[in-house]
């Protein structure tokens, strides 16, 4: 093993470079094996750990290279289910598909290639700075370029262990101890033991948080939902031809759920505007009130804004909510680009004079202050397909909340990892926060998840059918819940401050000799 980490640092011919940028690249490919729905959760320690040992005694320059070779290999590998979407219903050929995915793993391998150059040019070698630096770049994922917060380490502990640190301070949090653990264990090869104490502190602290019961069940009756899963297929779920076929798929489903306190149907189950079908939604309104139940959908929300005189609108992705003791609609915040807007889309129309005439509509993102839902005496918090990603944006809707509820529509990737992926985020969101989530989707995965973060009830997917369970309603607050990410945001600023301003004073002599 020692010598192998001597390879890894040599310096001393350009060959010699090639064993850090293949050890990189595979490091970064194998990570979504710790995810779902593999669950090698091992890996996710290993693999930031490789990717430590390769930057070892490297110029900034050199660790570009190499961080960029590991964030290609992340991003390839971990985002290779967007093939299907891409090339089965996108009508792309397999080679420009496969370029297209290529292409955005270089884009998105940028943020390890900066990573790894700026923790090479400004701090010492020391898991103290790698671990924070590479958490706020994960936090950075959140929110730069409007985001795409994939792919982190923390995930792979959804359910083993290291998950306990979810509810204080965050899938962040998980994500750090895991690569500090990782960086440790390189150090204990190297011989450093010293390393053994913080890898046991923090396994400690791990155990520690598990005996902490953060919410707790509420006094009241137990709210029986039925999740509808339709089960159609994507490629026809737009055509005008087959929309009424859609409507009586989930009427028929629905038939026997009346009466129940809940009905979920996932996103976009209705195909159609809400102003374009008014007598169906009064029907489905006057049948949820006459059997006593709540009764929510996915639909894309037609509004014309009062103070607007030109006669302009805008389109939501959205939640209906209407039945017995119903009430509300959440507008999706974070949409999807390329897939619910152009961004840019006034600098694109310049450079491609044609995208107007292509027949997309851009969606309009909601307002981020939006209440929750009210069923029954419940408040569910709303999150729409991939909102879940977003940890702060789950947070912030779910304070005040009794229950968590997100739809989606993963159809675009049937018969890959990503639904998989992003359900495992579900988990997490629900962790986090510590309230049950309800999952509604068209084709899978629709689960019961408890506010620890299990899956409780789980149905198989590409399957018509209906989840029917009974969940109880949780009080009380997570740390997470109530601090959000900045706990661990300011350690890791800390630790990267005190790295930057004690660095051994020959670190800056070595770097500029290396230039």
């Amino acid at each position: 093993m020692r010598s192998y980490f001597d390879k890894l640092k040599n310096q001393s011919s350009p060959i010699a470079f090639i064993y850090p940028l293949i050890t990189a690249l595979l490091a970064g490919g194998v990570l979504s094996l710790a995810l779902a729905p593999f669950y090698w959760w091992w890996l996710a320690i290993l693999s930031p750990a490789l990717l430590y040992a390769c930057l070892r005694q490297r110029s900034a320059k050199q660790a570009f290279v190499i961080g960029w070779a590991y964030g290609f290999g992340l991003w390839f590998v971990g985002a290779f289910w967007l093939y299907t979407s891409i090339h089965v219903y996108g009508n792309i050929a397999a080679v420009w598909a496969t370029l297209l995915i290529a292409l955005m793993a270089l884009v998105m391998g940028l943020f390890s290639a900066v990573q790894t150059f700026i923790y090479r040019r400004f701090f010492p070698e020391t898991p103290l700075t790698f671990a924070p630096l590479w958490v706020l770049f994960e936090w950075c994922k959140t929110w730069l370029f409007t985001g795409f917060p994939w792919l982190f380490v923390g995930y792979a502990f959804t359910e083993y262990g290291l998950d306990a640190y979810a509810p204080a301070f965050g899938v962040f949090a998980v994500s750090f101890v895991a690569v500090l653990l990782g960086c440790a264990l390189v150090e204990i090869l190297r011989r450093r033991l010293i390393w053994i104490i913080p890898s046991l502190l923090v396994l400690l602290g791990a155990w520690g948080l598990s005996l902490v019961q953060w919410v707790s069940p509420k006094n009241t009756a137990p709210l029986n939902v039925s999740l509808v899963q339709g089960n159609i297929p994507q490629d026809i779920k737009w055509l005008v031809e087959r929309q009424q076929e859609t409507l009586d798929i989930y009427n028929r489903l629905t038939r026997t759920e009346w009466g129940r306190d809940l009905i979920v149907w996932p996103e976009s189950s209705i195909p159609m505007l809400q102003s374009d079908i008014q007598p169906f939604l009064l029907a489905m309104d006057q049948q949820g009130k006459a059997t006593g139940s709540s009764w929510l959908t996915g639909i894309t929300y037609f509004d014309i804004p009062a103070s607007q005189q030109s006669g302009e609108y805008k389109l939501y992705n959205s939640i209906m909510a209407s039945g017995a003791q119903a009430d509300g609609l959440y507008k999706k915040q974070r949409l999807v680009p390329f897939g619910e807007y152009i961004p840019l889309h006034g600098l694109l129309a310049w450079v491609l004079p044609n995208i107007s005439n292509m027949g997309f509509t851009d969606l309009s993102p909601g307002p981020s202050n939006q209440a929750a839902f009210q069923v029954k005496q419940y408040a569910l918090a709303a999150a729409i397909c991939y909102e879940v990603a977003y940890p702060n944006l789950t947070r912030r809707n779910a304070i005040n909340s009794d229950f968590l509820v997100t739809i989606s529509n993963d159809a675009w990737f049937t018969g890959t990892h990503g639904p998989w992926q992003h359900l495992q985020m579900v988990q997490m969101r629900a962790k986090e926060n510590g309230r049950w989530f309800i999952r509604a989707t068209n084709t899978g995965i629709t689960a019961f998840i408890d506010a620890q973060g299990h899956i409780v009830q789980q149905a198989p997917q590409d399957q018509s059918l209906v989840l029917r369970g009974e969940l109880p309603a949780m009080q009380g607050r997570t740390w997470y819940n109530l601090l959000g990410d900045w706990p661990i945001l300011i350690l890791s600023g800390l630790l990267l401050l005190l790295g930057w301003i004690y660095r051994p004073r020959q670190y800056d002599i070595s770097f500029k000799s290396r230039r």
